[in-house]
């Protein structure tokens, strides 16, 4: 006796055979979510984190972000880091807390008054009062003791080479000795593993070009804070490097700086 193709899917036969399917495709499912890597991000609160926090995110890593409170003249980036990852819904936020004052030697964790009014050329010539010393080596440490706790393998760091005011801590050569560093310094480098990769999507990119893109990715940059010399409300200062740097960047985007100026 003949079996037709529509008793048999409507048997008992047919119907495991599609739960089976089901759970299959499930369990699946299950384990393609459980495989998106952890990426630590450094989170100052300024436009290039904020940038860099939502390309991670684009990229399709689960994002960890570290901000640091090391003693800088204001606390306004750290609530505008604050404001980021509730902005996008980071599960994850670590805040490390030291204190750079007692080596002074920056206009950011001393008395020395920051420069104000510079030109691009301005900004070119030497390194300027604001690096302060061996600052990103010192996060980078951070983040890579708490990217191994976490077993992550990715760390992104803002760091740019175009408009980067002088920072010897923010040229390529800088970051391609870190990583190698990295791989040397720690378990996972040591055992074979998966080897730590640094990101820097924003190191050849101009200000424009990052404000650009943070727009595509529907980055909130009223939530960001980017100068040096805030007044006791927050309000950016508008003649500093960062604040230059980052009005001339909006400026060529057409649009303004959501933040607010003094005066």
């Amino acid at each position: 006796m003949g079996y037709s193709l529509s008793a048999w899917s409507n048997s008992k036969s047919a119907r495991r055979l599609s739960d089976l399917v089901a759970v299959c495709a499930g369990k699946a499912f299950q384990a393609k979510r459980k495989t998106v890597s952890k990426a630590v991000v450094l989170l100052s609160g300024g436009l290039d984190s904020a940038t860099m926090l939502a390309i991670a995110r684009h990229e399709g890593f689960e994002p960890c972000a570290i901000t640091f409170r090391y003693g800088q003249r204001h606390a306004v980036e750290i609530e505008s880091a604050r404001r980021l990852v509730k902005s996008m819904n980071i599960a994850e936020h670590l805040e490390v807390e030291f204190d750079l004052r007692s080596m002074g030697g920056s206009a950011l964790t001393s008395s020395i008054a920051v420069p104000k009014g510079r030109s691009a050329a301005q900004m070119q010539e030497g390194i300027p009062v604001t690096y302060v010393p061996a600052r990103n080596t010192i996060f980078l440490s951070f983040a890579l003791g708490y990217a191994e706790s976490l077993q992550a393998n990715h760390i992104f760091v803002g760091v740019n080479a175009l408009d980067y005011s002088g920072y010897p801590d923010c040229r390529p050569e800088y970051i391609r000795a870190f990583e190698t560093m990295a791989r040397l310094a720690t378990k996972t480098g040591v055992e074979g593993k998966e080897p730590l990769t640094l990101h820097t999507p924003l190191i050849e990119m101009t200000k424009s070009q990052i404000i650009k893109r943070g727009l595509e990715l529907d980055v909130d940059y009223g939530l960001t804070s980017s100068c040096y010399d805030p007044d006791e409300t927050g309000q950016a200062c508008g003649t500093c490097d960062a604040c230059s740097l980052r009005l001339e960047g909006f400026g060529a985007n057409g649009i303004d700086d959501p933040v607010a100026y003094q005066g």
